[in-house]
């Protein structure tokens, strides 16, 4: 029964001696009852009525919601419910009571957190019609803080890392939309994610009033209309070039003192549904206040620190709830200084310092630094930070750039040992292998987040690309432009709900994505889009580019300036990806030709496993309804996204087939193995052909700031031109030697 909302059914009143407030009551199928006010709790309640509304289920349910860890175990004793086992942050105990017709859900959490992620289950349940299953449980965070990276587009003026791409530059405006953030905090909440980490290489200039350096704050929003193109650095410098100053537009009129009030009310709608804003910087950057009041980007100068010292207190003391700040020892400072100039001894005056002045107004105020363990040491941290008057915790990049490849990356292993409760780590989880499309596999992703070391030394995880920009989708050739975190909406639930409990079975994801495409058997979707979903972690294993601009499985490049696209002898040389246990294509040729035994698995076992992915996702999609072409709905963009892994799935197996084909030929000379990489590579022609074609059906070429401009369709001459390169092979034309591919991700 849907939920009426007839005048006389809403009450503004106290449940006698309970304290409870009835929020909704007579009549209704479901009533909801929180015992005491506060946005959480509110935000809550309202999603459990508009699930009510939707839902068919005749059931008559009360949902009392407690967020008083004395008060639950109060009612459990009164009720005769089981006592939670956890009333900590973020926990909840599930309790389920018959009463004549009625069900009684009971959640029992000991703050508003654990209280409205309770109301969320109930809600979902509503949702997906699956409340009458819905029994005792209870719940505690796996991860405690489980968050999105968002590369923040500010103003042309004070740009992002990401700022030189076609997506950030589209995504300009509405970072300064509260209606933007109001969404996208909602898809936050609902997959139970509560940290929001904006990075930019400087925001204090669109951010706060500085008193002593009353030129520095910006007004208005700038946007450049010049074209941005593949040849900006990749250490995040010179990003505000005098030509894009030269044609800007002015995409929204609004003073610093208006930006304030807006950003003020984005983290007050974060607290609201129980997530905390961090904001993270790169180092030293000065774009808006470079050449104002003498501030330069040189750490030697006095002046810039006493400008970043006294912008670091103003963002803390402007904004009471922003939870912290992270940074970064690069990519713009000079590590050969030494003294007060020093890399660390820099940070610890302008950051350090700077936290501690604002502090000093607000003594009882909790305040998180986050230092990036990178470009510096942990000695040379720990000893300019060892009187920060707070929580000071590590970052480290879990997989590099490539979430999508193993579930074990192994490149925190060496630092596990510097960690313990007292100095724990965040980890950056960084998602550079997948923008356009939609992605699904609960086993990778539960396994993934099971798989991560120690979890006790771990403060928490914020997920996201370097290379794109996690707003908007301008990709799309479809009228939407939806936040990607809804175009993306499987992928982001499986990430944050299983970090929050990798338990949860996988019925709660089939159900949900049943009740989004009720027409067709889920079953016979998930099937071929979870083996579509394994074809980039596969061949990200072997075509390994430890950061994001050596690397993009979607168009098999990198950027311009480390290879381009990759060729039938690049992967002959490749080193695969550490830990992953295969072997590189040249020594294979040598071990296979001496008859050696491999302890590695074999390139050509890679390749058929990429075979076999793509042929399971195109067998599946032969059971479900064929895909309208031109049409944009979602169920037909999943289903070219389906197909288009497939595809370039078929063409990376037969690339990895060439090459194995063309170094046996480049070591031993026989010309048979050369013919067979030439037919190898003339048969994946064929697969990236339709890769290109699904692809370009729903999707625009784009410029991105870590890879450059990427036009798939395009990319076929490069294809063609692997094919010439085999015929033209000569033996011996290979000159391996072993490399070192992955970065130190950092130092003792």
């Amino acid at each position: 029964m849907p939920l009426h909302l007839p005048s006389l059914c809403l009450l503004s009143l106290l449940l006698a001696g309970s304290g409870l407030q009835l929020v909704i009551a007579q009549k209704a199928a479901v009533s909801v009852q929180t015992d005491a006010p506060g946005n959480q709790l509110s935000y809550v309640s309202d999603l459990i009525k508009k699930a009510a509304g939707r839902s068919k289920t005749g059931e008559n349910i009360a949902v009392r919601i407690i967020s008083d860890s004395a008060a639950a175990v109060k009612i459990a004793g009164d009720e005769n419910l089981k006592t939670p086992e956890n009333l900590g942050w973020q926990c909840y105990a599930i309790r389920v009571k018959k009463s004549g017709n009625k069900k009684n859900i009971y959640v029992l959490a000991g703050d508003k957190t654990g209280a409205m992620y309770g109301g969320l289950d109930v809600a979902e349940a509503i949702g997906i019609q699956t409340i009458g299953e819905m029994t005792d449980s209870d719940h505690k965070p796996y991860l405690d803080r489980r968050g999105i990276k968002f590369n923040i587009p500010l103003d042309l003026r004070t740009p992002s890392y990401t700022d030189p791409s076609d997506a950030a530059q589209q995504n300009i405006p509405n970072v300064w939309e509260k209606s933007f953030w109001a969404a996208y905090l909602d898809e936050m909440a609902k997959n139970r994610y509560n940290v929001l980490s904006l990075w930019s290489l400087h925001p204090f200039p669109s951010m706060v009033k500085i008193p002593e350096f009353p030129e520095v704050a910006l007004n208005d929003v700038w946007r450049t209309k010049e074209k941005f193109d593949d040849g900006y650095s990749h250490m995040g410098i010179n990003f505000v070039r005098p030509n894009l100053l030269k044609n800007v537009e002015v995409v929204k009129k609004i003073s610093i003192d208006e930006k304030i009030a807006l950003w003020k009310d984005v983290m007050q709608m974060a607290s609201d549904r129980g997530i905390e804003v961090y904001m993270f910087t790169w180092n030293i950057f000065t774009n808006g206040a470079e050449g104002k009041h003498g501030i330069t980007n040189r750490q030697e100068n006095d002046t810039t620190v006493a400008y970043f010292r006294a912008a670091v207190r103003e963002m803390v003391h402007t904004y009471p709830l922003l939870a912290g700040m992270g940074i970064t020892a690069g990519e713009s400072m000079n590590g050969k200084l030494t003294g007060e100039q020093a890399n660390e001894k820099w940070l610890w005056r302008t950051y350090g310092e700077g936290i501690r002045d604002a502090l000093q107004k607000e003594p009882q105020r909790k305040f998180r630094l986050i230092h990036r363990f990178h470009q510096t040491s942990l000695s040379g941290i720990k000893e300019a930070f060892r009187d920060y008057p707070g929580t000071f915790d590590l970052s480290l990049k879990y997989a590099i750039a490539h979430m999508y490849s193993t579930t074990n990356p192994p490149f925190v292993d060496a630092a596990m040992p510097l960690l313990s409760q007292k100095t724990k780590s965040w980890l950056t989880i960084r998602n550079d292998d997948i923008y356009s499309f939609r992605w699904a596999n609960n086993d990778f992703a539960r396994q993934f987040i099971k798989n991560i070391p120690e979890v006790e030394k771990i403060a928490g995880y914020y997920m996201g690309p370097d290379g794109y920009n996690w707003g908007r989708d301008y990709l799309t050739k479809g009228p939407e432009h939806q936040l990607i975190l809804q175009k993306q909406w499987y992928s982001f639930m499986l990430w944050g709900r299983l970090s929050y409990d990798p338990e949860l079975p996988d019925h709660v994801f089939i159900k949900t994505l049943q009740t989004r495409f009720p027409k067709i058997d889920v079953q016979k979707l998930y099937k071929p889009w979870s083996a579509a979903s394994m074809i980039f972690p596969w061949i990200t294993r072997y075509v390994w580019g430890d950061i994001d601009l050596k690397w993009l499985p979607e168009a098999n490049i990198s950027h311009p300036t480390h290879k381009g696209f990759f060729t039938v002898g690049d992967y002959i040389e490749r080193e695969p990806m550490p830990g992953s246990g295969i072997r590189n294509i040249y020594l294979w040729a040598q071990y296979k030709h001496e008859g050696k035994k491999d302890s590695l698995q074999s390139p050509l076992s890679v390749a058929d496993t990429l075979s076999r992915l793509s042929q399971e996702a195109l067998a599946g999609l032969k059971a479900l309804p064929e895909r309208k072409s031109g049409s944009f709905t979602e169920l037909d963009q999943t289903l070219g996204d389906i197909e288009a892994f497939a595809h370039i799935g078929n063409y990376y197996a037969l690339k990895m087939k060439a090459a194995c084909s063309l170094t046996l030929f480049d070591q031993f000379g026989n010309e048979a193995d050369k013919t067979k990489a030439v037919a190898y590579l003339e048969e994946a022609k064929t697969h990236w052909a339709k890769y290109a074609k699904v692809y370009d059906s729903l999707y625009k070429p784009a410029l991105y700031n870590r890879v450059g401009f990427v036009n798939i369709p395009e990319l076929i001459k490069k294809v063609d031109a692997d094919i010439v390169m085999a015929k033209e092979w000569k033996p011996g034309t290979t000159k391996y030697k072993v490399k070192v591919t992955t970065e130190r991700p950092f130092r003792n």
